[in-house]
């Protein structure tokens, strides 16, 4: 700690990322990256962008990609916000709505930025157990509240909740903010964008870095009423008028464009989820149900931490988190096919299995 530190910040629990290693001979599969390149139109857009041009700062409404992403999800423009990454846009929603007097409920085991976001703004959590099965049950965020968040599908569960379920609690809580992180929800879920257009109280996240392979970009947004829009774009316009760069501006265009390329890849990664699943089950793991691009699974013997080390030792990585109640679980990200198959193939080699 130094002396010149504020003291806002000595209490300050910041969020861990997954490793991001510096060898290259490493299967990755800790940080719920996509396998896949991204769409070729993207790389297309940036072979031919005019470098000339970055000379200029980028359009800081980011008028080109708010109408691409309008149009896909058929909203007008001015229920579309865009920001550098969800992280960004979440953080924004945090200033924005959630300092209130009352608490913000979210899910007991969730992703752990919200946490992050409510020491840093000084918002009062008030956090909702998951059922045995780990699952969020919507019916049980029915007190008081200065807002409600919760990521759909959870993280890192990897499982959804119904959108009967969403419109069942936004019919229930009219008065506050309810925010559904849709990192995940294309590998499985149903999203409440379809929502958006009836509950004025309703905030969509989504980003993308996962189903659209472009996590190196740093390109998230948020769908909701104009007025909950207008809001985030006073919170970004007092922090950084130019989240959005010209080069992130145009390829994350061309991905949401590219519905073709978009279904293909997410198929994909659908299908291996699921072949992994199978052979997670046949060596006598638990592999809750996922909606992601990731699977939780825990062996019935074996310790968490031990088969992160054997993977470790085969260079392989996933994630494991020590809190308790899940400290036996491993977060596998979904790879190529190849690469789930090497790592079946690593903990088929582990002693105890």
């Amino acid at each position: 700690m130094s002396k010149f530190w504020s003291e806002a910040i000595t209490n300050l629990q910041p969020y861990v990322p997954g490793e991001q290693p510096k060898t290259t001979n490493i299967i990755k599969l800790n940080t719920n990256e996509n396998p896949y390149p991204p769409s070729p139109k993207v790389l297309e857009a940036l072979e031919h962008f005019p470098k000339e041009k970055l000379r200029l700062y980028p359009d800081p409404d980011g008028s080109v990609l708010k109408q691409a992403l309008s149009h896909h999800f058929e909203l007008p423009q001015d229920h579309v916000f865009v920001g550098n990454g969800s992280d960004e846009v979440l953080a924004h929603a945090f200033m924005a709505f959630f300092r209130q007097p009352k608490p913000l409920l979210m899910p007991s085991m969730t992703y752990s930025f919200y946490d992050v976001y409510c020491n840093l703004y000084g918002i009062t959590p008030e956090h909702i157990p998951l059922s045995e099965d780990f699952r969020i049950n919507l019916d049980e965020y029915h007190q008081e509240n200065g807002g409600i968040i919760f990521a759909n599908p959870n993280a890192p569960t990897g499982i959804a909740v119904g959108l009967n379920e969403i419109e069942a609690l936004l019919q229930r809580n009219t008065e506050t903010l309810v925010l559904v992180d849709e990192a995940y929800v294309d590998f499985g879920a149903e999203s409440a964008s379809t929502l958006v257009s009836r509950y004025p109280n309703l905030l969509v996240v989504q980003t993308l870095s996962k189903s659209r392979s472009l996590a190196g970009m740093r390109v998230g947004f948020a769908l909701g009423h104009p007025d909950l829009i207008a809001g985030l774009e006073r919170v970004k316009n007092s922090f950084n008028s130019y989240p959005l760069d010209m080069l992130a501006l145009a390829s994350a265009t061309a991905a949401i464009e590219d519905t073709t390329y978009f279904a293909q890849t997410v198929q994909q990664i659908i299908n291996d989820r699921d072949w992994t699943t199978e052979q997670l089950e046949e060596m006598g793991f638990d592999v809750l149900p996922s909606s992601t691009n990731f699977v939780f699974a825990r062996h019935k013997t074996a310790s968490g931490a031990d088969l992160m080390a054997h993977l470790r030792s085969k260079n392989i990585l996933v994630r494991h988190f020590t809190k308790p109640g899940i400290e036996n679980h491993l977060r596998i990200t979904i790879g190529t096919r190849d690469e789930m198959q090497a790592m079946i193939t690593a903990l088929r080699d582990f002693p105890q299995l």
